[in-house]
């Protein structure tokens, strides 16, 4: 970017961005890819600096020119081993203190904010951001804590979490979600204005219909007329695999079909407990080239995830030329349309089931070309633009404004906010 670039605000110098996030994975993750493209656009394209705060095994400070990565000590998630819980915020407002960020922007709605939030009152020029990564109020709790407190309790937590949004994301400067379906509309019934839209960037280039390789089909048994479903995700209850086998095992045996799953987790244990020869596992897969081979290779992309605030994986297997069945829910309202897949109601494998096979005995070729002209709206160098010359100018913008008008209200209300 050139010296007029708008992120640098009125003072024409360079600023530190900082990116503060639970949601780091070393295996992985939609978040992860995020940040790593942020920080690569950060390093190449402009003359700012990069500081990047994530949980780690140990407390760390690697600094590499532009780009600073500190590590904060931090035990893993129970039952999540490629995720860890970062609950130090006082080691975190130290790294702060030490590098002194421009801008702060937080990628989930846990503790991490509040230390941001805390950082900013001691320095008032900080402009704040939020991007809304995950539905967590239904995924982290409506969902799961009604199995043991019963629906009516874990939606009524589930609001309450949602009014917790609404008064978190308020105090932030500029506030961002995925997809209007993914979280825009909700954020904006919160009371949070403005809500922008910016999608994540996915690699279409990697993926595409010519990745098909007959020898992986061959490998699983498949005669070119037998059908070849797939899901790349988490194999947890938040993604919802089970859904996807439970249809799956709903199709005629005499279609021949198979099914790939792509991904670790929790769940893999009970679906290989099934027996069912049909279903193939082949674990995560951190080579990108070997990914586009297998969705590449498949006829149907399937999923169940109701809570997708963006959907890569959805975006990836449209550029691969798959057909999307999927649930009408979160981002795949805006993902999929009946000119690129289906869409059924969240939890129904009967529908599931159904929708598989109307894709199936439908018009695939133009299904296809619909998937790949759709997935060549989405890059990387669009998301980038997007927050380096409309949301975080938004966001400075606003905090200048913030910081030189007189307070609205007693000192005191102030202190509390």
């Amino acid at each position: 970017m050139s010296r007029h670039d708008p992120a640098l605000g009125t003072d024409g110098v360079p600023k530190t961005f900082c990116d503060l996030t639970q949601s780091w994975s070393e295996v992985g993750g939609g978040v992860r890819t995020y940040l790593l493209h942020k920080r690569r656009h950060i390093l190449e394209s402009t003359p700012h600096r990069h500081l990047l705060i994530i949980p780690g095994a140990e407390d760390k400070v690697v600094e590499e020119g532009r780009a600073t990565t500190v590590t904060i000590a931090s035990r893993h998630i129970p039952g999540s081993p490629n995720y860890r819980m970062m609950l130090r915020n006082g080691a975190v407002r130290a790294a702060l203190e030490r590098f002194q960020p421009d801008l702060i922007e937080c990628q989930d709605a846990y503790n991490l904010p509040w230390a941001a939030i805390a950082h900013r009152k001691a320095h008032p020029h900080v402009a704040l951001a939020a991007a809304y990564m995950t539905d967590f109020p239904t995924v982290y709790v409506e969902r799961p804590l009604g199995k043991f407190v019963g629906k009516r309790i874990a939606a009524a937590l589930g609001r309450l979490c949602y009014r917790y949004c609404g008064q978190l994301y308020r105090r932030f400067d500029a506030v961002f979600a995925l997809s209007e379906n993914g979280g825009a509309t909700k954020l904006r019934s919160l009371g949070i204005d403005p809500v922008d839209i910016i999608g994540l960037g996915v690699e279409v280039g990697e993926f595409g219909p010519d990745r098909r390789d007959e020898h992986v089909r061959r490998r699983l048994g498949l005669q070119p007329d037998q059908p070849l479903l797939i899901y790349v995700g988490r194999l947890d209850i938040e993604k919802r695999p089970d859904v996807v086998v439970e249809a799956f095992r709903r199709l005629p045996r005499d279609l021949g079909a198979k099914l790939v799953l792509i991904g670790e987790g929790p769940l893999r244990e009970d679906i290989a407990a099934l027996g069912d020869e049909r279903i193939i596992m082949p674990g995560y897969l951190r080579d990108r080239a070997e990914l586009a081979k297998w969705l590449g290779s498949a006829d149907v992309y399937v999923s169940a995830m109701p809570n997708e605030t963006f959907g890569v994986s959805i975006v990836e297997a449209q550029a691969s030329g798959l057909p999307v069945v999927g649930v009408a829910a979160g981002a795949m309202i805006d993902r999929v349309s009946r000119e690129t897949g289906r869409l059924g109601p969240v939890g129904d494998s009967a529908a599931m089931a159904d929708n598989i096979l109307d894709i199936l005995a439908g018009d695939r070729s133009q299904l296809r070309r619909a998937a790949c002209d759709t997935a060549r709206k989405f890059s990387w160098d669009q998301s980038m633009e997007a927050l380096f010359t409309r949301l975080y100018p938004a966001a400075f913008a606003r905090r200048s404004g913030a910081a030189i008008a007189p307070p609205a209200v007693a000192p005191a209300t102030l202190a509390k906010a």
